[in-house]
């Protein structure tokens, strides 16, 4: 399973990115997608998740109204798109995929991209 985001940058504060995270080496649409992210000195984070039917989606009181996550399973891609950025969403953001369903803790997901860093300037 390869996994590969992308999509970070920098933005200010209230500006908008989309994250993608492109997979491959599976049957994508029998898997769920999490997003998680990880500031300087902080613990890891989930903060978005749908599951492979894409009826359900997670997000923590965090990012509920600013973040989306939605997927293309005719391009077996996933997005993030992030609104009304913060500068406490800058951190290193990852993708993980886990059999079918969300879990809130990215221990149960067994599959991830490498890091796309956002920076948010205030």
């Amino acid at each position: 399973v390869q996994l590969q985001a992308f999509g970070g940058g920098l933005v200010q504060a209230g500006g908008s990115l989309r994250l993608s995270c492109a997979a491959s080496g599976l049957t994508f649409d029998k898997y769920a997608f999490g997003w998680f992210r990880q500031a300087p000195g902080k613990e890891r984070e989930g903060v978005s998740c749908i599951s492979s039917s894409g009826d359900s989606t997670y997000y923590p009181d965090s990012v509920k109204g600013r973040f989306t996550i939605f997927r293309d399973n005719a391009k077996n891609t996933v997005y993030l798109q992030m609104n009304k950025l913060k500068p406490e969403d800058t951190a290193v953001y990852y993708c993980a995929s886990r059999w079918r369903l969300c879990y809130a803790s990215a221990s149960d997901f067994y599959s991830w991209g490498q890091e796309t860093q956002v920076t948010v300037s205030s």
